[in-house]
């Protein structure tokens, strides 16, 4: 439980600034997004990345500008990176040049749509970094994101470290949302013990998580769903590992009328991703206080 590994509270009020309102109107954040790219020269290289950036696209025009504003962002972070993009069955020709040709970025063209989670448990694959975190295609970085997490999950040995996210408006307003996780240390397992059913809240945003790799393949990746595939991620990768939440934004989620959230028919199944993913920590909890109704037998081989 938060509390019961040792937190120093004050240690984890690490600095990681909001950087400056983003507008999501096209021309401002063409605008915007220029102005940041230009001049500008790489830093860190790929080779020896600390961490990677798993993003899911299908390139469509309307998230182009935003596309290379998260790019923008990555270029702002204080850490070594990779960024790992999932073309959902659409060409790499459509990738923006300034992207296609950093040295830092891989894509990974995929040859018929799957989906986002079919598509970042495909990026995965190709992650050589230690530590690995997401972004979708439409959001956004804050300045020193990367390095809050990872230096407060290296300095205390975790095997994920996640942070508050907060909702960027259309207006470039900018409100942070507090998860029902409490800030401070976490044994496996605690942060689904925050999710009290299935409608409830979801305990942290699974975008703002970043864990080592290793985990997050050794804890299946993104569930086989069509929505909510990275509700049993979180569940997965924090059950299996101990982790801390940090009382800071790490993440800005822009809300906007194309998000596939905001579509008409998304409701449809979105009780029944959070229920498959409830239930995923549920039973992990069952396994880990050893309750669960699984038997097992070994079978001796015999002969005919």
């Amino acid at each position: 439980m938060a509390g019961d590994l040792g937190l120093n509270v004050a240690d984890m009020y690490v600095t990681a600034p909001l950087s400056e309102p983003h507008s999501t109107q096209s021309g401002a954040v063409k605008a915007r997004t220029a102005a940041a790219l230009k001049g500008r020269s790489p830093v860190y290289f790929a080779p020896d990345a600390e961490v990677a950036v798993v993003t899911p696209t299908r390139l469509r025009p309307d998230r182009i500008a935003y596309l290379l504003e998260l790019y923008a962002s990555l270029r702002n972070q204080d850490v070594s990176w990779e960024w790992v993009l999932a073309l959902d069955g659409v060409h790499e020709e459509g990738v923006p040049e300034v992207v296609r040709t950093d040295a830092r970025v891989k894509v990974i063209a995929l040859p018929r749509p799957v989906g986002a989670g079919a598509a970042r448990n495909f990026a995965v694959n190709e992650v050589t970094a230690e530590w690995l975190t997401t972004s979708d295609d439409d959001d956004v970085l804050p300045a020193q994101s990367l390095s809050a997490r990872l230096r407060y999950a290296q300095k205390h040995d975790l095997g994920w470290c996640a942070g508050w996210s907060a909702d960027l408006r259309p207006d470039s307003s900018i409100t942070t949302w507090r998860c029902s996780t409490p800030p401070g240390l976490h044994a496996p397992g605690d942060v689904w013990r925050h999710w009290a059913t299935p409608d409830s809240t979801i305990p942290i945003g699974p975008t703002t998580l970043l864990a080592r790799t290793e985990i997050v393949r050794a804890s299946g990746g993104y569930a086989a769903l069509p929505q909510g595939e990275d509700y049993a991620y979180l569940v997965g990768v924090t059950g299996a590992a101990r982790g801390a939440l940090l009382p800071t934004v790490v993440y800005h989620y822009r809300k906007h009328a194309e998000q596939m959230t905001a579509q008409p028919e998304y409701p449809a199944m979105e009780l029944q991703a959070r229920r498959f993913a409830w239930s995923y920590g549920k039973h992990l909890e069952s396994l880990r206080k050893g309750t669960g109704t699984c038997r097992f037998r070994s079978f001796a081989s015999t002969s005919a």
